[in-house]
C-alpha cells in the first residue's frame, strides 16, 4: 500500500488486435501497473509490444480508470463475468514505432473503451482527429 493506493504489477503475456488499418499479435513481455485508490477505482497504466502481421513492430502505452458499482471489484478480482453497464473500463493510448510502414501511428491519440472478460480486458480502439 502507498499514499496513493495499493499498487501491483499484472503481466501481459500476450493477445491479439485487429482493425482496419493493423493486425498482428501482443508479445509477453508487457505489464500493467496497477493502482486502485482507497474509493475502489483502479486505475491502469499498461505499457506493451505489438508486432504486426507484417513484422512491424509497435509500442503502445495507455492509461485509464476502470470504476464499477458496489461489489464489482470483488468479482473482478475474482475473475467473474462482469454485466456490461455495471462498470467503466476506459483508455487514453499513444502508439509508437519506428517502421516506415507505420510511422503514421507516431502522431495518433486514441481513446479506447474496454469490456471485461474475466482477467482479459477487450479494448476497442478508436483513433482521435
Amino acid at each position: 500500500m502507498t499514499p496513493s493506493g495499493q499498487r501491483t504489477i499484472a503481466p501481459v503475456t500476450g493477445g491479439v488486435f485487429e482493425g482496419d488499418r493493423l493486425h498482428g499479435v501482443v508479445l509477453p513481455g508487457g505489464a500493467d501497473w496497477v493502482r486502485i485508490r482507497a474509493d475502489g477505482a483502479m486505475m491502469i497504466d499498461v505499457r506493451l509490444t505489438l508486432q504486426t502481421d507484417d513484422g512491424a513492430l509497435i509500442y503502445l502505452t495507455y492509461q485509464g480508470r476502470f470504476i464499477g458499482a458496489t461489489g464489482v471489484m470483488s468479482q473482478l478480482a475474482l475473475g467473474e463475468a462482469l454485466e456490461p453497464g455495471s462498470y467503466s473500463l476506459v483508455t487514453i493510448a499513444k502508439f509508437e514505432s519506428g517502421d516506415e510502414r507505420y510511422n503514421w501511428l507516431n502522431d495518433v491519440i486514441a481513446v479506447g473503451i474496454g469490456e471485461q472478460c474475466g482477467f482479459n480486458p477487450v479494448y476497442t480502439i478508436f483513433e482521435v482527429g
